[in-house]
Formats: structure tokens, C-alpha cells, sequence
């Protein structure tokens, strides 16, 4: 039985390629285009490559429309419920759950890996004092390579994973630290003894003079957050690294590279952007003024943490950490006057037609960014947070592509507009 194909032809020179369907598990079909040049003299234009498939990957799958997200195949709102971050973690990299001897040992390597070495804290030192996090985050990371040169074998099984596993357990460890770097106190070391975010939660806010008393409700609602924020198929920052991956460079560098794409506003800074939204209206009896100047497209004013470009209806993770948001008010008893234009804006959405009939529903950089803000993380955080969670993602497309049989580097091609060839002419006759 012959494969499934599509045939296009060229109407100016009548000739045809037959184009082979590629299909996976779940999701639309796609056309194999890798010979398409070779064989019409055509390229694809595709901005954004909002309509390319770069690779195959069996860890995460996206319905926009429907609103489902899968890790391995199981429903986020499943393990969102039942769960851990290490546990979704251990998911992704391996695919399949851990039983419990399982879980175990791989949570007591992750442990093991904790610690970051001495010689990084003078790294630290090197940047100015008010330097942002993520700045401090992508440079450190990056120099890892240096510390473990030895085990940069890309074509071992072991060090891969091995690599994996460190960039898991130190990038809390780092991201602990550039924080404190910045407030001017000492750096915390790991306790071992903790599970993977109450330990970092301890390295972030533990001073040596009292022991940290943190609420229940804490820890689970940053477990939480980073279940959500894991993985997302093959997005801006998991592109990135998968591409500079596919250069053979070591896990390091791919990873501070994805960290350097998540930087941007668009991406991993859209919860900061939340934030500086809900600043900007300043009080809860501006709400009204604020959505009437959304709804104006000549005010520039945009409401940000609002629509998905890939979930079309809702947000699954929206849906989810909404709840865990109005338990984190309550139970923590904040007082804060941006939380309180968060709640009377979240209201306003949820019932207003102008933003039902769009779909402007809140997602989950909305929610992200009121939680982080209920917790005392400081906004410049917001994004380093999302990098500690969306590590476990990286490291595993980086892993899975070091096993993907037709892996090639990437290499997009483009359309050239600029001026075609032309003869230099000497500075004297210009």
C-alpha cells in the first residue's frame, strides 16, 4: 500500500511534485516538503513558521481549539491534581511515570546534583549589583560547560543524561542565588533533606539569623506553576534550544540560549508585562476606565495577560490555576492594592461580551503573575521562575533529539529583498 501523498503543480510550468503525508498520533497531518526545492525550484514562505512542523516529538501535544494539553499523553489537569513538578519532570525526560523505587532514585540524584560550585559565586560577583536575574541566570548557565567539560560527550547516553539532571537540580540553585546577589544577602546552600520547591523556596527567602515558616499553600501553589509551565511543545524558547541542539553544541549553551528566548516580553516575560499592566491602572476604581480604554484601538492601552495565541477557546492551565490563585489570596490573607485591580479585572473579563466574544479569557501569565505577587517574589523574578520550571522541557526535547533518526542542524531558508548584484565603486566616485 503506497504512502499517502499530495501533488501540487505549477500552473506556469505544469509541473507537479508529489508531496508525502506525514501524520502522528494526534493533530493535523503534515506535507513532507524536504524535497520540494530540489525538484520545483520553490521554497516555502512561512513567517513564524506558524505552519511548520520542524520535527517529530512524542513529549507534549496542543489542540488549540479544544483547549487540551497533553504531556506524554497525559491531561495536564490530571497531573496538575495528582502530580509533582520533579514527578512531571521525571515524565518528560523518560516518558512514562516513575513507580516509587523510580521516583525515588531519581529524586535523590537530582538532590545530589544541588549544589553549585564555589568558583560561580565570583561569576556572580562579576555583575553589576543591580543587574537583571535573567541576565545572571543565562550567563551562569552557559558556564556551566565550563565545569564539566569532561562530560560533554553528546554521543554518550550517560552524560546526556547526566547533563539533564544537573541542569534540573542547579538552575533553582543559581536562580536562588542571583536573587540574593541582588538584595545584597548571603548566598544559601541547598538542604537536601527538602523536596525539589520547598528547597528552593528556603534558598530564596532563608536568612541565617531565623529559620523559614512557610505556608503550605505556598510551596504547593509554586509546585503548581511549574507543572503548568513545563513544557509547551515546540514554542520560541524550546525551538531555540532544539535548533542550537541540533549544532551539536553542549546542553548548557542550548539551554542559556533558551533562557536568552524566553527573556523576551512576548514570550516569558508576558506574566512581568501583567504586572506592569495592573501598575498602570494603579487602583480597582480604575478598572472600568482601563477596559474601556482596551476596547479603544486608538487609546494604545492593551490589557495584557488576556487571549492565547495557540488556545483558541481557554487556556487549560488558566482554568486550573485560577483556583489555586483565589486559595493563595485567601489563604495567605494578602493585602495588596494590584491584586485587588487583578480581581475586579479578572471580573470584568469573565462576564464583559466585548471580551467572551473575543475570547479574551485570562490565561495563565494573568494568574502566574498575581500568584508570584501574592508570594513576595519580586517582579524581575517573574521569568526566572518560568525558566526553572520550563528547564525540565528543554532537557528533554534536547534529549530526544540527540535520538531522533533524520535530526539534521537547522537551517531555515529565506526571501531575499535586497538589492541584487552590483559592481563596488571607489569612495572617490560615490
Amino acid at each position: 500500500m503506497s504512502e499517502p501523498s499530495v501533488t501540487l503543480t505549477d500552473a506556469a510550468t505544469s509541473k507537479s511534485v508529489a508531496l508525502p503525508v506525514v501524520s502522528g498520533t494526534l493533530g493535523d497531518p503534515a506535507l513532507d516538503i524536504g524535497k520540494l526545492n530540489k525538484e520545483t525550484g520553490y521554497f516555502t514562505y512561512d513567517p513564524g513558521f506558524v505552519s511548520t512542523a520542524s520535527t517529530r516529538s512524542a513529549i507534549t501535544y496542543i489542540d488549540g481549539d479544544q483547549g487540551i494539553l497533553l504531556y506524554r499523553g497525559y491531561p495536564i489537569e490530571q497531573l496538575a491534581k495528582q502530580s509533582s513538578f520533579l514527578e512531571v519532570a521525571y515524565l518528560l525526560i523518560n516518558g512514562e511515570l516513575p513507580n516509587g523505587e523510580q521516583f525515588r532514585s531519581f529524586e535523590h540524584e537530582v538532590a545530589h546534583h544541588t549544589m553549585m560550585h564555589e568558583s560561580l559565586k565570583n561569576f556572580l560577583n562579576g555583575f553589576h549589583y543591580d543587574a537583571h536575574p535573567m541576565a545572571m541566570l543565562c550567563g551562569s548557565v552557559a558556564s556551566l560547560s565550563a565545569f564539566y567539560h569532561d562530560t560533554l560527550d553528546m554521543n554518550d547516553p550517560e552524560q546526556r543524561r547526566l547533563a539533564a539532571i544537573r541542569l534540573i537540580a542547579k538552575i533553582p540553585t543559581i536562580a536562588a542565588a542571583a536573587y540574593r546577589y541582588g538584595i545584597g544577602w548571603p548566598f544559601r546552600y541547598p538542604r537536601n533533606n527538602l523536596e525539589y520547591v520547598t528547597r528552593f523556596l528556603h534558598m530564596m527567602f532563608e536568612v541565617p539569623s531565623e529559620p523559614l515558616e512557610l505556608n503550605p499553600v505556598v510551596a504547593k501553589a509554586l509546585d503548581l506553576l511549574f507543572i503548568l509551565h513545563a513544557d509547551h511543545e515546540q514554542n520560541a524558547s524550546t525551538s531555540t534550544v532544539r535548533l542550537v541542539g541540533s549544532t551539536g553544541a553542549n546542553p548548557y549553551a542550548c539551554v542559556s540560549a533558551g533562557i536568552a528566548a524566553l527573556w523576551g516580553p512576548a514570550h516569558g516575560g508576558a506574566n512581568e508585562a501583567v504586572l506592569k499592566m495592573l501598575e498602570e491602572i494603579g487602583d480597582a476604581k480604575n478598572v472600568a476606565s482601563a477596559v474601556a480604554k482596551a476596547k479603544d484601538k486608538n487609546s494604545g492601552f492593551r490589557l495584557m495577560g488576556f487571549g492565547h495565541r495557540v488556545y483558541k477557546n481557554f487556556d487549560p492551565r488558566a482554568t486550573i490555576i485560577r483556583e489555586m490563585t483565589h486559595k493563595v489570596l485567601a489563604d495567605l490573607n494578602v493585602s495588596d492594592p494590584l491584586l485587588d485591580v487583578a480581581v475586579a479585572l479578572e471580573e470584568v473579563a469573565l462576564k464583559d461580551p466585548y471580551f467572551i466574544e473575543r475570547k479574551l479569557y485570562p490565561n495563565v501569565d494573568f494568574y502566574s503573575g498575581i500568584i508570584y505577587k501574592a508570594l513576595k517574589i519580586p517582579t524581575e523574578m517573574f521569568t526566572v521562575m518560568f525558566a526553572i520550571a520550563r528547564t525540565a522541557g528543554w532537557v528533554a526535547h534536547w534529549l530526544e533529539q540527540h535520538v531522533t533518526p533524520d535530526a539534521k542542524i537547522g537551517r531555515p531558508r529565506q526571501i531575499y529583498t535586497g538589492a541584487a548584484q552590483r559592481d563596488y565603486v571607489p569612495v572617490s566616485k560615490r
